[in-house]
This record gives C-alpha cells, sequence and structure tokens, in this order.
C-alpha cells in the first residue's frame, strides 16, 4: 500500500480499511488536473524562492513524463497507491529521487484535492457549455425551418390553442439558454484557487498565492482557507444546473414519446435513435427518449446525495467529502451523454407537418378564436364563451369542426356570425394574428429568431 502518511502510525492499515478509505479507483480522473496543480505549485515555489530553479525543472520534467507516459499507456495508474495525489507523486520520487519529495513543500492533500476538484469541474463546465450550445444551435436551425408549421398547443395535455412549431421549439431555447447562462455564472462563482491554503490554517511558506492563481487561469486566490478546502458548494450548483438541464430534457423526452406515438404521428424518429422489439416486429421504440427521462432520476438523486453529505459536516475537511467526486462525476456524464444523444435525436426526426395541422383543426384549438371574433362585434366576452361553449358541443355531437360546420348552424346559436368566420378561425389567422413578442405569429417569432441569432452569436466569440 503506497501510503504518504505512515510516519505517525505503528501499525498497517487492515485491507479492508485501506480499500475503503481509498479513492484511487475514481479520483484518477484527475490525474491531468493533479499534474498540472502541482506544475503551477512548484513554479511558484521557485518564483518565491523555496526551491531553487533546478528543482522546478526537474520536478516539471519528471511531472511531464508521468502525464505522457500514463497518457501513452505506458504506466498505468494502479490501486495500490490510495489516491492520484500519492500516485503522482510516488511516481515522481521513483523517477528523480529525493527532489520529487519537496513537490509537497507548503501544500495539503485538503487544499491539493479542492484544487484538482475545482480544475475538473471547470474543465468539464466548459464541455458542458458547448454541448448546450450545440442543442441551442439546432433548436434554432429547426425555429426557422418550422415558423409556419401549424400545431396545437396544449394544456393538462388538453388541445388548446393553435400555435407553431417553431414556437413550441422556442419554449425549449428559452428553457436552454437558462441553462447556459446558469453555467456561466457557476464558472464565474467558482473560479478562485484553493492551492496555498493547506491543511484549513495556510502556511508558514511564503507562496504567492497570486502567481499560482494565474497561472492556473483563476480570477484569484480563494480569502478563506479553511472556506477553501470546506466548499463543494460549486459541486452542489453544478448538480443543481444538471438536475435542471436534465429536467428541460426530459418534458422535451415526453414530448417526443408523445409525438412519435401511434396516436399522435406529429413526428417519427429516425432509425438509428430508435430500437426494435424482440417479439413485435412492428415496433419502433423511443428508447433514447425515454433513457433522457429515466437519467433524469440519477442526476437528481446525485444532488441530494451531496447535500444530504454536506448538511452536517463541521468546518474544514472530513473525509465524508470524498464522496463528492463519483457523484458528480456520474452526473456529468450522464448529463453530456444526454445532451448529446437528445440533440443528435431532434436534429434527425422526421416532422409531418399535415398531421399536426389537422391535429389542431379538429381538437377545437380555435375556438377562443371564434369568442374572440363574437366579441369584436360587439357581444360580450362572457356571452361569448357561452356561444362557442355551445358550438363545440353541437360540433361533438355532428362528429365536425369549427371550420367544418356550416355557416347556417353558426346563425342558429348567434346571429351575428357572418361567413368570415372562417377565416377568422383558419389556423393560418389564428396563428398569424397573435403577433406581440413572444406569441406564436410569424412577425413575433422572426424578431425572436433575430434576437437568438444574435445570442449565439456572441457565444460563438
Amino acid at each position: 500500500m503506497a501510503q504518504l502518511w505512515g510516519g505517525r502510525f505503528t501499525k498497517e492499515t487492515d485491507q479492508l480499511v485501506y480499500n475503503f478509505n481509498a479513492s484511487i479507483s475514481f479520483d484518477q480522473k484527475f490525474y491531468r488536473q493533479d499534474i498540472r496543480g502541482s506544475i503551477a505549485h512548484v513554479t511558484m515555489l521557485a518564483s518565491s524562492g523555496i526551491l531553487t530553479n533546478d528543482e522546478r525543472d526537474e520536478i516539471i520534467a519528471g511531472l511531464n513524463s508521468i502525464l505522457k507516459d500514463v497518457e501513452n499507456g505506458t504506466l498505468t495508474i494502479s490501486s495500490k497507491y490510495e489516491d492520484i495525489h500519492s500516485f503522482v507523486e510516488a511516481n515522481l520520487i521513483d523517477r528523480i529521487g529525493d527532489v520529487g519529495k519537496k513537490l509537497h513543500t507548503g501544500r495539503s492533500r485538503n487544499d491539493q484535492v479542492a484544487l484538482d476538484m475545482k480544475l475538473y469541474v471547470r474543465d468539464e463546465i466548459t464541455e458542458l457549455k458547448s454541448l448546450v450550445k450545440n442543442l441551442l444551435t439546432t433548436l434554432h436551425r429547426m425555429m426557422k425551418e418550422h415558423v409556419h408549421t401549424y400545431m396545437p398547443g396544449f394544456t393538462h395535455l388538453q388541445k388548446a390553442q393553435p400555435i407553431t412549431l417553431a414556437h413550441h421549439f422556442g419554449a425549449y431555447m428559452e428553457m436552454f439558454k437558462r441553462d447556459y447562462e446558469r453555467l456561466c455564472d457557476i464558472y464565474e462563482r467558482m473560479n478562485y484557487c484553493p492551492l496555498g491554503s493547506g491543511a484549513l490554517a495556510g502556511t508558514t511558506y511564503p507562496l504567492d498565492r497570486e502567481l499560482t492563481a494565474s497561472l492556473l487561469d483563476f480570477a484569484g486566490p480563494t480569502l478563506n482557507s479553511m472556506d477553501s478546502v470546506a466548499d463543494r458548494d460549486y459541486c452542489i450548483e453544478l448538480l443543481s444546473a444538471l438536475s435542471t438541464i436534465m429536467m428541460h430534457l426530459s418534458r422535451f423526452s415526453e414530448e417526443i414519446i408523445i409525438w412519435n406515438s401511434n396516436e399522435y404521428q406529429f413526428i417519427e424518429l429516425d432509425d438509428s435513435y430508435s430500437t426494435g422489439s424482440s417479439i413485435m416486429p412492428q415496433k419502433k421504440n423511443p428508447d433514447i427518449a425515454e433513457l433522457v427521462r429515466g437519467k433524469t432520476g440519477r442526476v437528481y438523486g446525485a444532488l441530494m446525495s451531496l447535500l444530504t453529505t454536506m448538511k452536517g459536516i463541521p468546518l474544514a475537511y472530513n473525509k465524508d467529502m470524498q464522496e463528492d467526486k463519483e457523484l458528480t462525476f456520474d452526473a456529468i456524464d450522464t448529463a453530456k451523454g444526454c445532451l448529446a444523444l437528445f440533440t443528435g435525436m431532434i436534429s434527425s426526426m422526421t416532422v409531418h407537418k399535415d398531421r399536426m395541422a389537422d391535429s389542431a383543426k379538429n381538437g377545437f384549438t380555435n375556438a377562443t378564436d371564434a369568442a374572440d371574433y363574437l366579441v369584436n362585434h360587439g357581444v360580450p366576452f362572457r356571452d361569448a364563451h357561452g356561444i362557442v361553449g355551445q358550438l363545440v358541443l353541437l360540433c361533438i355531437e355532428k362528429n365536425t369542426s369549427l371550420d367544418a360546420l356550416p355557416l347556417s348552424e353558426y346563425k342558429k346559436i348567434s346571429p351575428v356570425f357572418e361567413e368570415d368566420i372562417y377565416n377568422a378561425i383558419s389556423m393560418k389567422e389564428c396563428v398569424e394574428k397573435r403577433n406581440t413578442i413572444g406569441a406564436p405569429g410569424a412577425d413575433a417569432i422572426n424578431n425572436v429568431i433575430k434576437i437568438n441569432e444574435e445570442y449565439l452569436s456572441r457565444l460563438n466569440k
């Protein structure tokens, strides 16, 4: 067992205890971040006169050789080491001798792991932002393609009013824009360097923490050494943001599943994002959407687990905090996979425009517009609401729609109706006359598309 803390102990750690305590099986993900942090640390130590330049150069060369060998597969990260930090340091000492023992000067594993976790999460946020941006770009393209694709809008899963597919996609565009901004906020708030905080009380060495922070592209050093090693707020914030992203993906997936059903047939998923049945040859299942929906609970679980882990921990560092890694790693990997697959799924699906439009016509989604027609002809809204309710009941009895109901039937219920009612309740008119900002009319949607175009162009800078 390769340990860095044996001097105080007279007995070997029990193997079960060692295995329970070890984190190498999951924190090996940190090897790049751990080596990068160590290179910055020894660079600062030399700049502060704590190491010589020759010692710095020898240690950095050794660290880079470890990185190269891990990357090319000639050096395997082994479970004989307690964690990634002991793996790197032990291999460094093996390669360059006693000079390697100076790597840990002015540093504790507490601030070292805090740094590694921040560097890792920061890198992953950058990747997550890229995936969300790809989804936004896909939604933006699809909005432009479907400005005039009419469909029913729903409340309570009941057909409500006609909208366009661009308008529907636009709702998710707004959700994922907020998700993107949340990731940006977390990155900015967490971007302060904990290295140099020591175990909890700093160090007597004259460390230049500002230099270390600068070398690692942080905005500056953290301002309290106890908080530095005890803080996992940024992990909780990220898990919360990922839970919200997954919630949005899950809602969208639920609609994709419904739209893909035999009863709706609004869309058809591409074969590459569907599976079949082992017994029913006619089946084409929306498994990707269902898995995205299912994996949402997995990310929620990570958030609740870490909140529960952190809620009773006194300052400063406690071993409980080792639980942050597997939870955060898994949630990040899950969200990244779901974002990539979901984007591919919607970008390749076929939209059945006629089916969507027919569904809007046959669901009385233009009933509100029929009531507005009466209001515009002097009928009080409450009376108009009742009149149109009678018309809908009549259509149900006759198995027809408002569009197909003869004018004579309209006039039996209210003499106010004239031939122009059919234009007033046409899908095109119902949608296109709604042009306040945020509404589904073409003018309003094209205005939003222009705003989104500018938003996305800023993300590319």
